[in-house]
């Protein structure tokens, strides 16, 4: 039982990006049932095709994130199933079926790991849950705005997108805010469209910018605080004049060096109770002298 559940803990990434692969999956396996549906659709399936993909390119990326990460390779690619998605990763119709094999492993993993702690890890890795929600809500938009906008304006009067290369372009420029106007729609359907699309990008582009911002403009988590400093480098100069501000800096630090003195000479108590004593006896006498020559430099001051 341990060593099933170490296995599933290796196997098992970063939740929100499991979910992200989850859904992808999922995506995709509808995506070959609406290759059917739009078979007389000659731009459609175009825009589908383009959209599989960019799905192929993903699942290709996420074969080689497992089996790079995972602790035996060769038991996640032939006891994992890693060999279907390896070959659903690649440009073949006939294999894109076996995505349903990673579709069925989130599923098992996140079903093993339980609703409760799913979404406390998603609460508390805001970082990963938004930019997994910001890639998904990338690619859902481009997929389905272009498929719609296509639907609404294809045969449009006076329509200016009418293939698949069209709208795709005017959904990544719509979604990007950047507007060119070479591709619009005529329609009031298409234009309440382009609305949607307009605010959903703002949306995502506006949050991706602040985490990007935040990534790399942020202050680093292994960045060293005056707290974790080396003694030496929290040391004063001996030979710097002594003000008010540098006697009460040079106070509070006597004193919170005699305390953590005191704590570390409480740790060891079981050790050697009667050397704690002691130290801790020349501690408090220390500061004593300490806080006594500093009272004296400050009347003088």
């Amino acid at each position: 039982m341990a060593r099933t559940k170490r296995a599933r803990h290796s196997e098992l990434k970063n939740t929100a990006y499991e979910i992200f692969i989850g859904i992808l999956s999922l995506l995709s396996i509808a995506n070959l049932v609406l290759v059917y549906v739009f078979a007389g659709d000659g731009a459609m399936q175009l825009v589908l095709s383009v959209m599989n993909a960019l799905f192929s390119v993903i699942f290709l990326i996420d074969f080689l994130y497992r089996i790079a990460t995972s602790d035996t390779p060769w038991k996640y690619f032939f006891r994992g199933f890693g060999w279907a998605d390896l070959l659903a990763s690649l440009p073949f119709p006939q294999f894109k079926v076996l995505r349903v094999f990673r579709l069925l492993r989130v599923f098992r993993l996140l079903k093993a790991l339980g609703v409760r702690q799913i979404v406390s890890t998603l609460v508390h890795d805001r970082a990963n849950s938004t930019l997994m929600t910001l890639l998904l809500l990338g690619i859902l938009v481009l997929q389905f705005g272009s498929l719609s906008i296509l639907a609404i304006e294809e045969h449009a009067k006076g329509a200016n997108i009418t293939s698949a290369s069209d709208a795709l372009w005017y959904t990544v420029v719509t979604i990007s805010t950047v507007g060119y106007g070479d591709q619009y729609p005529v329609t009031n359907a298409g234009r309440v469209l382009g609305v949607l699309i307009i605010i959903v990008g703002v949306g995502i582009f506006g949050t991706f910018t602040g985490y990007l911002a935040n990534m790399f403009l942020g202050p680093s988590k292994d960045a060293p605080t005056a707290a974790d400093a080396p003694a030496a480098d929290r040391t004063v100069d001996a030979d710097a004049p002594v003000t008010a501000d540098t006697a009460k800096a040079a106070s509070a630090g006597v004193a919170g060096g005699a305390a953590s003195g005191a704590v570390a000479a409480g740790a060891s108590a079981k050790a050697d109770a009667a050397g704690r004593e002691e130290r801790l006896r020349a501690l408090l006498a220390q500061s004593e002298r300490m806080q006594a020559e500093i009272r004296d430099l400050l009347a003088e001051h």
